[in-house]
């Protein structure tokens, strides 16, 4: 019998490899929506900050018999609108029309910055040299042709002088050397004062409504009147004597500090710029009311990265303008910031407390899973729960109750809450609560994630339980507690419904951290970037306008969250690598 060489049948295809492709595509349609989004939020975001080219452009009116208008304005956008047809007229057909987004600024001139017209009513544009953008304290950008400029000294510069331009920078900068001194004594200055002056008189009126002071030949006497404010006051004459002292001195300090201030704006206000529209209309703009200005047809590449990095500094580090559509979004970033470090300073502590306890301590048993069901379950929760409840027992019970045993006096004189009311710890406390099962789950994982073998080692040396925990167990599962932190802290800095009722405000004048004593201010209001986000781009009037503003915030928002979490993945990295050695 001949022996049988015909070889196996080809093997089949392997099991699941169908699955490994189904998940390999929804891992890149995800990848890619994920990087689209971003990058149409860097375009977006980066492109606000760009100066943009100037045009004079001559539009027709739709009207027949009136004048063409001519504009400056730059094109932001060029689109294509579908215009169906008009059943009204027979024999009308749709069509799609090509139009450009402009923008004109001046909304004081054209009740809007921002106007769409169609291409063809467009019979002439240009992009000449010399047309001023000038950035203004109110109003909005405006882009202008100057004329001359005005100096205080009686000096007239026209725009065709080559020292034009150059004198223009002086002046502005003259002006913003000005804002800057007063803005440092207004925040500085006159706010301490006016902080101790309130502390003052809160005093003075807690003493006069606890005695009655009364003179008999001249001599001052004070009675206790019923349910006095305090009590404890030795010699309220004397001790009211001294306070209105401090108060007239603080006066005098307040006087001299705004007599100071006074001075300088004054000085501001002398140099006066002449322009006009693309009308030929002429009009004039004293240039403390200007805030930056450039020629951006006469820019070149490195000129408009100028201005690029001028724009994206000044809208980090300066305050918001023109209802938060102008200026920049420090107090917002600050806050952001802040909120989310003292949030996970809170939610740290206490959820790996609770997951040590839940892991090491409690006996496992249908009690304990149905704890951790709950843990896994509140993670699911809306957030705008949280809020509510936080600003039901945060701010109402506990602020309450502070300031009912701290803040008695302010309370009982002004009936004004300290921490009775929103604020940032309040806002954290919320956010903590609410990321308080992440944490507690990966800090649980992680735990478990410790070999049994380094328990048993150290029990057998004779540590105890919690010697164990504190030196063997906690240090291996650091890396999973950062993680838990990292997902915390992501969820918690872009997370804006608990935040609109426990602490955010559209402006905020005071940061929680300043140079004023106590210089942590939790009790304090605070803006977020979310918040603001939400409040340019749909509590805005001028929709177009804002929409810049909405993506520079946007990526600015992203880009802390990154900062924040790159950090923390740092740190968890350093520590993975230092105590990997532990595990064997």
């Amino acid at each position: 019998m001949k022996p049988d060489f015909t070889l196996p049948s080809a093997p089949g295809r392997p099991l699941g490899e169908a699955n490994i492709w189904i998940t390999s595509i929804g891992i890149s349609v995800g990848l890619i929506m994920i990087f689209g989004l971003l990058g149409i939020i860097l375009v977006n975001g980066m492109e606000a900050f760009w100066p943009k080219t100037i045009h004079e452009l001559t539009v027709s009116s739709a009207t027949e018999g009136e004048k063409p208008a001519t504009l400056y304005a730059s094109i932001t956008k060029d689109q294509t609108r579908h215009v169906p047809a008009d059943p009204t007229q027979p024999g009308s057909a749709a069509k799609d029309i090509r139009e450009y987004q402009l923008f004109t600024g001046s909304k004081e001139t054209y009740g809007q910055s921002y106007r769409y017209v169609d291409v063809h009513n467009i019979s002439a544009s240009s992009t000449p040299q010399g047309l001023l953008c000038l950035e203004r304290m109110e109003g909005g950008k405006a882009l202008v042709k100057p004329l001359e400029l005005q100096l205080a000294s009686g000096e007239t510069i026209p725009a065709s002088s080559p020292e034009f331009v150059q004198a223009f920078r002086r002046a502005l900068d003259h002006e913003t050397e000005l804002r800057e001194e007063i803005k440092a004594i207004d925040t500085g200055k006159i706010g301490t004062v006016n902080t101790r002056l309130a502390d003052a008189r809160l005093d003075i009126k807690a003493i006069e409504r606890s005695y009655d002071i009364r003179e008999e030949n001249g001599t001052k006497t004070a009675a206790l009147k019923q349910n006095p404010v305090v009590r404890d006051v030795d010699n309220p004459v004397e001790e009211l004597a001294k306070l209105n002292e401090k108060v007239a001195r603080l006066n005098a300090e307040y006087e001299q500090y705004t007599a100071e201030a006074g001075k300088l704006r004054a000085q501001q206000g002398r140099d006066t710029l002449v322009y006009s529209l693309g009308d030929g209309e002429k009009k004039e703009i004293s240039l403390d009311k200007v805030v930056y200005g450039y020629f951006s047809n006469d820019l070149g590449f490195f000129g408009k990265c100028g201005v690029f990095l001028h724009n994206l500094y000044h809208f980090i580090v300066d305050d918001p303008r023109e209802a938060n559509t102008e200026g920049g979004i420090f107090p917002a970033i600050f806050g952001t910031f802040i909120m989310t470090l003292l949030m996970s300073a809170l939610v740290t502590p206490v959820g790996v407390i609770g997951a040590i306890y839940l892991r090491e301590y409690a006996r496992q048993g249908t009690l304990v899973q149905a704890v951790r069901i709950c843990v896994n379950n509140l993670a699911g929760v809306p957030s705008i729960v949280f809020g509510v409840f936080g600003l039901g027992f945060f701010v109402y019970y506990l602020g309450g109750t502070i300031d009912e045993l701290f803040y008695w006096k302010k309370l009982a004189v002004d009936n004004t809450p300290t921490f009775g009311t929103s604020g940032i710890l309040w806002a954290s406390l919320t956010l903590a609560l609410m990321t308080l099962p992440v944490v507690i789950v990966s800090t649980e994982e992680a735990l478990s994630a410790v070999p049994r073998g380094l328990r048993e080692a150290a029990l057998a040396c004779g540590a105890s339980k919690w010697q164990m925990i504190k030196r063997i167990i906690l240090p291996s599962a650091l890396p999973g507690v950062m993680t838990g932190l990292i997902l915390a802290m992501a969820r918690g800095a872009g997370e804006v419904a608990p935040l609109m009722v426990t602490g955010v405000v559209k402006l905020a004048p005071s940061l929680p951290i300043d140079g004023e004593g106590p210089f942590i201010h939790l009790e304090r209001k605070f803006m977020h970037l979310g918040f603001h986000i939400y409040d340019v781009g749909f509590q805005s009037p001028d929709s177009d306008a804002a929409q810049p503003m909405v993506f520079a915030t946007t990526l600015l928002l992203i880009l802390l969250v990154v900062v924040m979490n790159l950090t923390a993945i740092l740190i968890r990295n350093r520590l993975r690598k230092k105590y990997a050695a532990s595990s064997f």
